[in-house]
């Protein structure tokens, strides 16, 4: 399995990105997986953003709930983060994680968020 995060880069204090992390593999089913965003600022351990499960479910950190959402689109073998009123504090590498069914943990490459003020 393999996952290729993409969408970040730089905005101002109270603008949005939506990330993207589309996932592959030959025996991979994308539909019984769990998804997860974590993001590392520097000098701070990875902390979770949010996840979502294969039923949809999804929870949230306290630092991004009701202005992050993760959503996944199974057609598309996609996970998205819609980042919306974006802060200087949420400045940081955002890593996809992808939890397989059979309880594998798969990282993609980060992508980089920067939030001007």
């Amino acid at each position: 399995v393999q996952l290729q995060a993409s969408g970040g880069g730089l905005v101002q204090a109270g603008g949005s990105l939506r990330l993207s992390c589309a996932a592959s593999g030959r025996t991979f089913s994308f539909s019984s997986a769990a998804f997860s965003w974590f993001r590392q600022a520097p000098g701070k351990e990875r902390e979770l953003v949010a996840r979502i499960s294969r039923g949809h479910s999804r929870e949230y950190a306290d630092s991004v709930e009701g202005r992050f959402t993760i959503s996944r689109d199974n057609a598309k073998n996609t996970v998205y983060l819609q980042m919306n009123s974006l802060k200087p504090e949420d400045t940081a590498i955002y890593y996809c994680k992808c939890t397989t069914h059979w309880g594998q943990a798969i990282w993609g490459q980060g992508t980089q968020v920067t939030v001007s003020s």
